[in-house]
């Protein structure tokens, strides 16, 4: 059997997929070929070797990994989902699954493997999945909590260390706030001045110290959360003008608008993979992310660096632990090759190969030792991403229609962090918007 992987992302490439239905159709041989969308590049690399081995020991079925990026992912899924298309096995996150099942486009896991299946999977990632107690999706990946990229090298020339980093608290009074004149001292010009210094230049940084910004997962929910504030209520309607979420929204934006510690709006706002960039180009001192992060830093950075736990708020140290899942469309053709690859990438041998590469940490429990192994061999502790989530989590994001109410709520949230309207009115536009399509 052949193995083959997809360049995704182009139009064309994406009407073909519209047009063939959901599978690609026959393999070679006459066999069956199906098709494994993602987003993640580092995991598709990983999947390489774990498809070949169920490719070999399954005659008759070839895997063609679709990669989309991110920023297009959601939007060609839904399309082509809405249209009885799509891949066979897609990623999916937990705040589009609701989605999925309610238009019926998922198979149920526990009728498809079996309701033991899911004994051996993450239970967090299992119940973020479960819907009306049934199981849409085989865990793929844990991203455990945030925790804080350092460079190394730039702490010390700050004079800062990482543990002062995980022991301060951020709040809203002068007073009890210990990290931002942290993030001062780690804030350079391009006269040497820090951000706490009068001389201090915030027109011409060279060093920003913090990646605060609109990124939901780390920023966001993490200090919503650490202030005792909420994103969602048990409904899943948004509570962006809830006061203590108020509040955290207003720390955010000062660090970027007044103090000038994190990078501008204009070049974080709808740009992910920014603050990242800058920190693997020597640019931040410090970056709050996931697990996902750790393959493409440790590839990528030419310094020193460790990882080190989130700072606290008024309410403590809180993260969110989301997961991602393969989800089986419930229009695939071949539904019982489907199950099969589902069974596959949900079992311990399957999902090593996620863990090996230190590409993920795998949802499925006994792959997680080959994860937590090989980053060990490269010096990295991460035990911070998961001791963090031993006391109080937000929840991840979910509901129907999240997806679309994103889309309207993003624009007011943006004008805030650029600080072209005040934060509680600007909260306001967006908690309308939001509630206008819901």
């Amino acid at each position: 059997m052949t193995f083959r992987r997809i360049a995704a992302g182009g139009t064309a490439l994406l009407a073909a997929f519209a047009l063939a239905g959901c599978a690609q159709g026959e393999g070679e041989g006459g066999g069956v070929t199906l098709s494994l969308r993602l987003w993640d590049e580092n995991v598709a690399s990983a999947y390489e070797q774990s498809i070949a081995e169920f490719e070999a020991a399954n005659e008759g079925i070839d895997v063609e990994l679709n990669v989309v990026p991110w920023d297009q992912y959601f939007t060609t899924l839904r399309s082509d989902v809405s249209a009885g298309a799509g891949d066979d096995v897609f990623w999916l996150n937990g705040a589009n699954v609701n989605d999925y099942v309610s238009s019926g486009n998922l198979l149920d896991i526990d009728e498809t493997l079996g309701a033991d299946a899911k004994e051996a999977w993450n239970p967090a990632v299992v119940e973020q999945y479960t819907v009306d107690g049934a199981l849409y999706g085989v865990p793929q990946i844990t991203d455990g909590g945030s925790a804080l990229y350092i460079n190394e090298e730039l702490l010390a020339e700050a004079g800062v260390t990482a543990q002062e980093l995980s022991d301060a608290t951020w709040s809203l009074d002068p007073e009890e706030d210990t990290l931002l004149p942290l993030l001062q001292q780690l804030t350079i010009d391009a006269n040497g001045n820090n951000a706490a210094s009068p001389e201090f230049d915030p027109g011409s940084v060279e060093t920003y110290a913090f990646n605060a910004s609109t990124e939901l997962q780390n920023i966001l929910l993490n200090f919503i959360g650490s202030n005792g504030g909420t994103f969602q209520d048990a409904e899943g309607n948004l509570t962006l003008t809830e006061p203590k979420t108020v509040e955290a929204f207003q720390y955010l934006v000062d660090l970027v608008d007044e103090y000038h510690v994190a990078p501008p709006a204009e070049a974080t706002n709808s740009n992910g993979d920014y603050t990242r960039d800058q920190f693997l180009q020597g640019s931040l001192a410090v970056f709050e992310s996931g697990t996902y992060s750790l393959a493409p830093i440790g590839e990528g950075a030419s310094f020193d660096w460790a990882v080190t736990e989130i700072p606290a708020g008024p309410a403590g140290k809180v993260t969110t632990a989301p997961g991602v899942v393969a989800a089986g469309n419930a229009n695939t053709e071949h539904p019982e090759e489907v199950a099969a690859l589902l069974e596959w990438l949900g079992s311990a041998e399957g999902a090593a190969f996620i863990g090996a590469e230190g590409a993920a940490a795998p949802g499925v429990t006994d792959a997680l030792e080959s994860y937590n192994g090989y980053w060990e061999e490269q010096g990295v502790d991460t035990s911070p991403f998961f001791t963090v989530t031993e006391g109080e989590t937000i929840p991840p994001v979910t509901g129907e229609n999240y997806q679309a109410q994103q889309e309207a709520f993003v624009p007011h949230l943006n004008e805030v962090f650029l600080g072209n309207v005040p934060v509680e009115e600007g909260l306001q536009q967006a908690q309308d918007a939001a509630d206008a399509v819901s």
